[in-house]
């Protein structure tokens, strides 16, 4: 006698569920990322994902922000390691700018990065590749200990703030009206931003990025630390 398809099935019959693992929920919350964006990546939908309960998960994962701080360790592994060839600057800004470029593609974990504290292998190994390039090029260790946080942060706040003007429906009403105030500056009353209003709205965004990075690690290599 053939069964009915809806008939009923014994839960013995049906195929388990994975055993539930660290590596499994972050694994399951990046592609909720790529699919869905950060803010849905709560351990309430999270575990819808998973088809278990949300206490089950907390078992791996103490809270939310530390699920977020996971996934951005996972996807930093995307950023592999230095280039072999050029100088130590240059290979420097290019392992900066895969950081940046990998946050572009994730706009809300762009800004979650600015106060995430991700403490897993990608992150340290992401870590390490800065310090060494900037001991090969000669910075002190207490320089390049302080300036590795703040290439990060300059990283991170530079994607943040492309995200956040992608997400605003008014970005471009908002840059027009800033671009036209500043070409009508009265050179009376502002003489500086007349004289360089040209160059303030100047260069492509990957050139200003390749600057602002420049600069700083020339302050980095330059600027001791104070005792």
């Amino acid at each position: 006698m053939t069964e009915r398809p809806d008939s009923p099935r014994s839960r013995r019959e049906r195929p388990a569920k994975p055993a539930l693992s660290r590596e499994g929920i972050v694994a399951a919350a990046v592609e909720l990322l790529r699919a869905e964006g950060l803010r849905k990546v709560t351990m309430r939908r999270l575990a819808q994902e998973l088809d278990t309960g949300p206490a089950s998960l907390y078992v791996y994962v103490r809270n939310t922000d530390e699920l977020h701080a996971a996934v951005l360790d996972e996807l930093l592994g995307t950023v592999g390691p230095a280039p072999r060839e050029g100088s130590w600057r240059d290979r420097l800004e290019q392992v900066l700018t895969a950081y940046t470029m990998m946050l572009f593609e994730h706009p809300t974990l762009a800004r979650a990065a600015l106060t995430a504290r991700p403490s897993g292998p990608n992150y340290l190994n992401l870590i390490e590749t800065l310090l060494a390039l900037l001991d090969e090029g000669g910075v002190p260790p207490a320089q390049a200990a302080w300036g590795v946080d703040m290439l990060l942060q300059l990283a991170t706040a530079q994607a943040a703030e492309h995200s956040e003007q992608d997400a605003s429906p008014t970005h471009q009403d908002d840059w027009d009206a800033l671009v036209g105030a500043l070409r009508n500056a009265s050179p009376r009353t502002h003489p500086h931003i007349a004289a360089t209003v040209g160059v303030l709205l100047s260069g492509p965004p990957r050139a200003r990025m390749s600057w602002a990075f420049q600069t700083l690690i020339n302050g980095i290599e330059r600027t001791a630390v104070p005792e």
